[in-house]
């Protein structure tokens, strides 16, 4: 009888403490969904459709509209799901640099329209959970254009910046 108990009791503590990490997961996504929400990826990442609508069902596969800066060159948004074609194959702590230094993976310096100046403030818990919901993203298989240095022909539609005089 004895034994039984013994591994009832093993089975339900390690069931809770599988419930408890699964809800820790959980709380950690839903925050990192609401920074991602207020943060705005979306409003680059996400594509749109042929009348600027987001297109919601790619989710943040990548912006479909890039961004001239005058001198550097046309830049389009990346695809941030865990997908081959995104984040999929980052580690961590690569997406939490990209975010709060700029820097990618390959050593490529993000485009300046990409705040990470901004997201170098936020705590590791927020980073945590920005990470944690990033991961959580449908894979979506889909590869942007670019960049492209200046003066280069474009292959998909981009806003010109326009920087003003001194």
């Amino acid at each position: 009888m004895l034994p039984r108990f013994i591994f009832a009791a093993a089975v339900a503590l390690i069931t809770a403490s599988v419930a408890q990490a699964q809800d820790a997961d959980s709380a950690l996504i839903v925050r990192g969904a609401y920074l991602g929400r207020i943060m705005d990826c979306a409003g680059c990442h996400m594509p749109r459709d042929a009348n600027g609508a987001p297109r919601e069902a790619a989710g943040l596969s990548g912006g479909s509209v890039g961004f001239e800066i005058p001198g550097l060159g046309t830049f389009w948004p990346s695809n941030l799901t865990p997908a081959a074609s995104g984040l999929g194959t980052w580690s961590d702590a690569e997406i939490a640099a990209a975010l709060t230094t700029g820097t990618r993976p390959d050593g490529r310096v993000l485009a300046p329209v990409m705040p990470w100046a901004s997201y170098a403030a936020l705590s590791k818990a927020d980073l945590a959970a920005l990470v944690a919901w990033l991961r959580a993203l449908s894979p979506v298989d889909n590869r942007v254009p670019g960049p492209i240095g200046p003066g280069e022909p474009a292959s998909a539609a981009f806003y010109r910046v326009v920087l003003p005089r001194s």
